[in-house]
């Protein structure tokens, strides 16, 4: 049985790499290549792909948010996705969206051709790599939507102030939400806050 894939990437190049790759291996084959989570959703669609190996930055929509509607639509989807980006927020939201895997671009080809053998064989697979980071953050308190907001307003440049106003809350409490923050991050100001979550993929810049 040839394994069918569709490779969602926004990078020419990359998608032709990863082409390149899979092609290579005797039960492999790329059926379809998409740009962006709506060519992938119209992608899948057509073509029924075994798995579907997904970036995690898009054009038009997280990878993680073309997974969910992917899911949503095709519950049975086998989804891997496929990025530079290693932290453990995004390895746990990509994973909770109902991402079979979560892969680097860095891993050698071979392993990523094992780990595609894997998810079609039913499996969920984590490399090592990936593990490794996703433990680092295990058991850490989550932020709340509230203090994530009060973040990507404060990356923003805004004020306590225009923050209190933008979301009809009191200053006093925009000061409480950023000191809960703090704490949970370890961070010791709101810069190095903002700096933390965006590092960890919590908040998006």
């Amino acid at each position: 049985m040839t394994i069918r894939i569709l490779s969602v990437d926004d990078h020419p190049l990359v998608r032709e790499g990863i082409v390149s790759v899979i092609n290579a291996q005797p039960d492999m084959e790329v059926v379809a290549q998409a740009s962006t989570g709506q060519e992938a959703i119209g992608c899948f669609r057509k073509h029924k792909p075994d798995i579907t190996l997904m970036d995690l930055r898009l054009p038009d929509m997280s990878g993680i948010d073309a997974t969910i509607a992917l899911r949503t639509h095709f519950p049975d989807a086998r989804i891997i996705m496929l990025t530079t980006f290693d932290s453990g927020a995004e390895i746990q939201r990509a994973l909770a969206a109902g991402a079979r895997s979560y892969i680097l671009k860095t891993m050698p080809p071979h392993e990523m051709a094992d780990t595609i053998r894997r998810v079609y064989a039913g499996k969920k697979h984590i490399p090592t790599a990936v593990a490794t980071h996703l433990a680092e953050h295990l058991g850490e308190e989550p932020l709340t939507e509230r203090e994530l907001e009060v973040l990507r307003l404060v990356m923003g440049g805004n004020r306590n102030r225009d923050i209190a106003d933008r979301l009809f809350i009191s200053e006093e409490t925009v000061k409480a939400h950023l000191k809960h923050a703090m704490e949970k991050l370890g961070a010791t100001d709101r810069t190095q806050a903002v700096t933390i979550a965006a590092k960890r993929g919590i908040i998006q810049i």
